[in-house]
């Protein structure tokens, strides 16, 4: 397992987000994105899996295209980066460095709507 401070891991994160097109980055609304070293229990069960090391991110909230003139005054949708699952499964730091751009591109989709199948449709999960 390669490890890399977490400094740099949450300025990769920062920087896959300065990468999306200004088109999707001026539409990010109400959601939060943020670096945790591992997936809870809760998260597992809703995502399906039973390690954490499956898991290297996750959309919590309420796609873009489901919300309704209804949704309003709730807290923001989050989207976690999974540090440790990341670092697991790539063997060099710029490795890790396009994985996290890979997954928050992945869970940035989600929060437009779009779902894992969709995305394996497209070729891009």
């Amino acid at each position: 397992m390669t490890s890399i401070d977490r400094e740099i891991f949450e300025t990769w994160v920062a920087e896959a987000l300065d990468a999306l097109p200004e088109a999707f980055r001026t539409r990010l609304e109400n959601v939060e994105v943020v670096v945790e070293d591992w997936p809870d229990r809760e998260t597992l069960r809703r995502a399906g899996l039973r390690h954490p090391a499956e898991l290297m991110g996750f959309y919590h909230g309420v796609p873009q295209t489901q919300r309704t003139h209804h949704y309003g005054l709730v807290l923001p949708d989050k989207i976690s980066i999974y540090r440790r699952p990341i670092e697991l499964h790539c063997r060099t730091p710029q490795e890790i460095r396009e994985t996290v751009h890979h997954v928050v591109r992945h869970e940035i989709a989600h929060h437009f709507g779009i779902d894992d199948e969709r995305l394996k449709e497209m070729g891009v999960y």
